[in-house]
């Protein structure tokens, strides 16, 4: 239903499909369990339960294939996808990055929802849906109440046809709201084509909340997701605009501590008490051998240790060269956004989430 550069925390690997992880938010279970309950509750039979929670799967394995369809048409762009995610209001598809174009982000948006209209058409040849359409509306019911295989696709035919519909509602970051941004964007620049969409998104959200809040509680749950994510878009996108043309060595922190493996970790602490540094860079021989982060000097912090005990080994650094455009998506998606910066492998400065905010209010300022 969505794809996004933000990352979600999932419990469950499904496996890998193309590359791409197939996860399952823990959140999901939430459904099954209010399917079951639903289900118990108007006495249900416990076939028409395992019925109902098997048409579940089913979608959501039609929601994995929308999810696919965004993520390989991306792929023929050069853009990677590291997962998606099933979540109980669909599923979210974390590309690396949001397409720039106009024209690969429509194409990208569109995958998707083709993918389930693909989904209904070999339905609609396999199941007869004509002869549900001859029906009268009291023996549709009548013929849907049974638990056949022929009903089951049935059901999915029009879950499908309704997911097309639903994700070409222009509530951005939704489907149909990427689609408007990538048509406005063609007429005009990105940020005021993203301010437009997100405004219209977010407008649509409100709508869904009051709706769901009077008869449908996951309407309540879409609505506080499209809200967020518009907002959380549409600073994205203004943050990239204000560091357009700016490269790391005009954000990076330059006076920092470092300190050698073979210091003792107290030293480290005491330097944490003394000032406002929480992460160091750990040299030898003005090598990066590795970096200490906030919460491994907390945890060691009364133990008779050494850095070299401490540090973690496995860091990504930057030229002091590079596009802040690019890192901004490193800083801002990693778990740990200590980043050194080095020029022609020699440390000169390092670069972290709160000193990139900081820059980038500081253009804001400039910008106005």
């Amino acid at each position: 239903m969505v794809y996004s550069i933000y990352k979600m925390k999932a419990n469950l690997n499904l496996g890998t499909v193309f590359g791409i992880k197939i996860k399952v938010h823990w959140t999901f279970f939430f459904l099954i369990a209010w399917i079951v309950f639903s289900e118990l509750k108007r006495g249900s039979t416990t076939n028409s339960i395992l019925f109902n929670i098997a048409l579940i799967f089913a979608v959501f394995a039609c929601v994995v294939l929308h999810e696919l369809g965004h993520a390989l048409t991306a792929k023929r762009f050069g853009i990677s996808t590291t997962k998606i995610t099933l979540l109980p209001i669909g599923g979210l598809a974390s590309l690396e990055r949001i397409p720039e174009s106009p024209k690969e982000e429509l194409l990208v948006t569109l995958a998707g929802p083709l993918v389930n209209i693909i989904i209904a058409l070999i339905i609609y040849f396999i199941v007869p849906v004509n002869e549900f359409m001859h029906l009268n509306f009291t023996e549709t019911f009548e013929v849907l109440m049974s638990l056949t295989f022929k009903n089951f696709l049935f059901f999915l035919f029009i879950v499908n046809i309704g997911l097309v519909v639903f994700n070409i509602i222009p509530a951005f970051p939704m489907d149909g709201g990427r689609i408007l941004r990538a048509i406005l964007a063609m007429k005009m620049n990105r940020v005021k084509a993203t301010q437009i969409a997100s405004s219209i998104g977010q407008f649509i959200a409100v709508i869904f909340l009051l709706l769901g809040l009077l008869y449908n509680p996951f309407l309540v749950l879409i609505a506080l997701f499209i809200f967020l994510g518009a907002y959380g878009e549409n600073q994205i996108v203004q943050h990239l605009a204000l560091l357009k043309g700016h490269n790391v060595e005009d954000a990076m922190i330059i006076n920092m501590t470092t300190f050698s493996p073979e210091d003792s970790i107290d030293l480290v602490v005491n330097k944490i008490i003394s000032s406002t540094e929480a992460n160091f860079i750990v040299l030898k021989d003005y090598e990066i051998k590795g970096i200490l982060y906030h919460k491994n000097i907390i945890d060691n912090s009364n133990k008779n240790v050494l850095v070299k005990d401490v540090m973690d080994t496995d860091f990504k650094t930057v030229k002091h060269t590079d596009d802040l455009k690019e890192i901004y998506n490193i800083v801002f998606t990693k778990e740990k956004s200590f980043i050194p910066v080095v020029n022609k492998e020699k440390l000169v400065g390092v670069i972290d989430a709160t000193n990139l905010n900081e820059y980038i209010l500081l253009q804001a300022k400039l910008s106005y």
